[in-house]
């Protein structure tokens, strides 16, 4: 059973930075698209930017309120997604997710996102304080 464990969420004041890890156990991460989603307090939850897997290139999306701010990268050696989030700023607070669609085994990213994930982390909180 495939597993996504995220870290390195925190307290930041805004203009700061933080990144954030999706560590992936029993499967290699490269293998799958891989998306990061943010639910701030009192919306819906939402894909900020994904990766697709490598041997569809690693095609790279992001959502248009962290385009320039945020940037997704993969450690093949580490099987490790990363989320390096700069110049934060408070509308960037909430619960960060990584997932991705084990099922049909989902290579490919729908815009920032991913169709239908079924496998995500535990969340990490995000917050950035004016």
């Amino acid at each position: 059973q495939v597993q996504l464990v995220e870290s390195g969420g925190g307290l930041v004041q805004a203009g700061g930075s933080l990144r954030l890890s999706c560590a992936a156990s029993r499967f290699p991460i490269e293998s799958y698209a891989i998306a990061w989603f943010r639910q701030a307090p009192g919306k819906q939850r939402e894909g900020i930017s994904c990766i697709s897997s490598s041997n569809t290139g690693g095609v790279i999306y992001y959502g248009d309120s962290v385009k320039g701010r945020f940037t997704i990268s993969r450690d093949s050696a580490k099987n490790t997604v990363y989320l390096q989030m700069d110049n934060l700023k408070p509308e960037d607070t909430g619960v960060y997710y990584c997932a991705l669609e084990g099922t049909f085994r989902q290579t490919y990213c729908t815009g920032p996102g991913i169709n239908k994930p079924d496998t995500w982390g535990q969340g990490t909180q995000v917050t950035v304080s004016s």
